[in-house]
């Protein structure tokens, strides 16, 4: 008890010249050096703010984009050491984040998929926005920019969006076949992604109308509703999302719904007196050199570009489709959409091609 009444005294003496600024707090925190001596920060009053777009951010896939990050002093400090800036990407949830990158002073390192593609961008003294170049399907989603300057820590959070349509998807071999990770797969292979909740709920909102649950990004199974129904949840419900809520990734099997973005090339229909096999089809695109196009393509060149064919053309997973604008006698129902033929084992029709710009 003696020898700790000793070290209590001793501790308030060798502190005591310490100033205390004004009711704020002062960190005492070890140094680096291993030395056993003490380095005290004080708190000097000056608040770190960090700000983004309050606005979400919009692109396309392909496309180069900026993320705004702007931090300041209140009150104004001047001149500061080197501070280090952080970005990450935020799950939907915000309990998951994935290192984008960091940079101190012009050196940076990026991380996963964005090796090559992200940088900081710093035309002025407190700037620390991001750019994201060749944007991918899956950059879509909310940003941390996180400003470190000594013991404090501020950030805020940008929302980046793509521009692009929400399509649901049934493989050749019929309704509810796909479990999440072949969900995925087939996504991928139209040239799109496995759609996130919001992403569906904005194609909701612009009149998206399905009552076939499908997967989404998160592992959740869902579908949506504009006109309620006795199979489609009922007729008692109000519009809007239905979820069978989180299934499981491989024993469970549903549709898909897929996300595509605008884009980078253009999609055209070329076809044959007497129409052509799939395979023909295929070589009539490789001729024109482009590629036959894919369920994705068709339906971002429907909803970005106005492809309005009502002619049939074979796409790339084999089933046969067209696109329309404007409604009009012997081109299917009297709303807007891409129409579907199915996956026709015989018969011969014309092809959507895809060639990038």
């Amino acid at each position: 008890l003696l020898l700790l009444l000793e070290a209590t005294l001793l501790q308030l003496v060798s502190s005591s010249h310490h100033p205390f600024y004004n009711g704020f707090y002062y960190n005492h925190i070890m140094n680096d050096m291993g030395n056993g001596q003490d380095k005290v920060d004080y708190f000097n009053g000056a608040r770190l703010v960090v700000e983004t777009s309050k606005d979400p951010v919009y692109s396309y896939s392909g496309a180069n984009v900026t993320l705004p990050c702007h931090y300041r002093y209140e009150p104004d400090l001047g001149d500061k050491r080197k501070i280090r800036i952080k970005w990450s990407k935020l799950q939907d949830d915000y309990t998951k984040e994935q290192d984008v990158m960091v940079a101190i002073g012009k050196t940076y390192v990026a991380f996963g998929d964005f090796k090559g593609r992200a940088h900081i961008r710093q035309t002025s003294q407190h700037e620390a926005s991001l750019v994201i170049s060749d944007v991918h399907l899956k950059d879509d989603g909310k940003y941390r920019c996180e400003v470190i300057d000594g013991l404090e820590d501020e950030s805020d959070v940008v929302d980046l969006r793509l521009q692009g349509i929400v399509f649901p998807y049934q493989p050749p071999r019929g309704q509810y076949r796909l479990n999440f990770h072949e969900a995925e797969q087939v996504c991928q292979d139209q040239g799109a992604i496995l759609a996130n909740f919001n992403q569906l709920f904005q194609a909701w909102s612009e009149g998206l109308d399905w009552c076939n649950a499908g997967w989404l990004a998160d592992g959740t199974v869902q579908y949506p509703i504009r006109l309620p129904r006795k199979p489609c949840g009922g007729v008692h419900l109000a519009p809007g999302i239905r979820s069978y809520g989180p299934r499981h990734r491989h024993l469970h099997r549903f549709d898909a719904f897929c996300f595509s973005s605008a884009l980078r090339g253009e999609v055209f229909y070329l076809d044959h007196l007497d129409g052509m096999s799939l395979e023909e089809a295929k070589q009539s695109c490789q001729d024109a050199g482009a590629e036959i196009a894919r369920v994705g393509h068709l339906y971002s060149a429907w909803k970005f570009l106005g492809l309005d064919r009502c002619n049939a053309g074979w796409l790339a997973d084999g089933s046969v489709r067209y696109p329309i604008v404007k409604p009009r006698p012997n081109c299917g129902p009297a709303e807007p959409g891409v129409r579907s033929f199915g996956f026709p084992s015989k018969g011969r029709f014309g092809v959507f091609c895809y060639k990038e710009r």
